[in-house]
């Protein structure tokens, strides 16, 4: 095949479309957990460094295919709203709910939800990019004022993102993601891998038996 056919039948994949694939998980996953509207803004803003900001921000970091860092910052009033309505959907009673955002329940929650979206996400780039991608056991901190990360680790010329979400309630929260400089060509005509089920493992060894 020469260099003309594979031009024409390929497309790349460069760090904006990895970030939309990443604000489509956190948009998913959190209105999901929270049976509420959960969106992101269309414009995408380019950031010299990431950094922990108050009220309660949260980080992740992955490696695989590419490196990179996933920060949420929650202001207090989006951190509130996301873990009330998403106790509320699990049932949890009322009286049994925080009501402080400093509360070691909230931070833990939003750090189950982050796991969450994380997993959506490296699931869906290993399937996409037909490798494995692995994260980290996110961390959580409650913030009085903002604080500055560095990425601890090699990343090859990184480029940084934030995109701003919005609630139902119109309270807003910030995604950054600091990653690897670098393209993916994904050949049209290849098809993409599809994660097989444990009945479809199971039945397909009973089959060779």
């Amino acid at each position: 095949m020469n260099q003309e056919s594979i031009k024409s039948n390929s497309r790349t994949l460069n760090c904006q479309d990895i970030m939309l694939y990443l604000c489509d998980s956190v948009s998913s996953v959190l209105s999901e957990a929270t049976a509420r509207k959960i969106h992101y803004t269309p414009m995408i803003q380019r950031i010299n460094e990431t950094a922990l900001r108050p009220d309660i921000g949260t980080f992740v970091l992955f490696t695989g295919s590419f490196s990179g860092m996933v920060v949420i910052n929650f202001p207090k009033e989006a951190a509130m709203e996301i873990y009330s309505t998403y106790m509320k959907a699990m049932t949890i009673p009322e009286n049994e709910i925080a009501t402080n955002y400093t509360s070691e329940e909230v931070a833990g929650t939003l750090g189950e939800l982050m796991n969450q979206i994380l997993g959506n996400f490296t699931r869906g780039m290993s399937t996409t990019l037909h490798s494995r991608i692995q994260q980290s056991q996110p961390k959580m901190l409650t913030l009085p004022h903002e604080v500055k990360i560095s990425i601890n680790m090699t990343l090859d010329k990184p480029k940084v993102n934030r995109v701003t979400f919005l609630t139902q309630d119109n309270n807003v929260f910030y995604v950054e993601f600091a990653m690897d400089d670098t393209e993916f060509t994904v050949m049209e005509g290849e098809n993409e891998s599809e994660e097989a089920s444990p009945d479809d493992i199971l039945e397909s060894v009973l089959g060779n038996l």
